[in-house]
């Protein structure tokens, strides 16, 4: 059985590829947020298994996003996608104790992290 998930990135076109993604490999959309306000809104409500995160976000980005989830749910999975360096943003992704980074062109790598729960 799959693993309900929330999306949340500001482009549509990345959350529809990232939805058929996750949809390929039978797993469930609960949601999707255009910013990290929504994000934490939608976590609240939806208590997905994972969430896939943008990085860069009007009003909220997504390590601010992330930081408020963990606190209100410090076993919550986090799945950083964004194409921003990877090797600078390493160190914040796993203080924040987040599964993985993975770099928007490769969003078929969301499969294998959350293939590790």
């Amino acid at each position: 059985m799959g693993k309900s998930i929330l999306i949340v990135d500001d482009s549509s076109i990345m959350r529809k590829m990232i939805r058929q993604t996750l949809m390929d490999e039978n797993h469930i959309v609960a949601g999707e947020a255009k910013s990290g306000k929504e994000a934490i809104e939608l976590y609240i409500v939806l208590k997905p298994d994972v969430v896939t995160m943008d990085i860069t976000m009007r009003e909220m980005d997504g390590f601010e996003a992330a930081r408020e989830i963990r606190a209100i749910d410090p076993e919550a999975h986090i799945i950083f996608l964004s194409n921003l360096d990877e090797d600078k943003y390493s160190e914040d992704v796993k203080r924040l104790g987040a599964l993985g980074y993975v770099n928007k062109h490769n969003a078929r790598a969301i499969i294998e992290l959350i293939g590790k729960l």
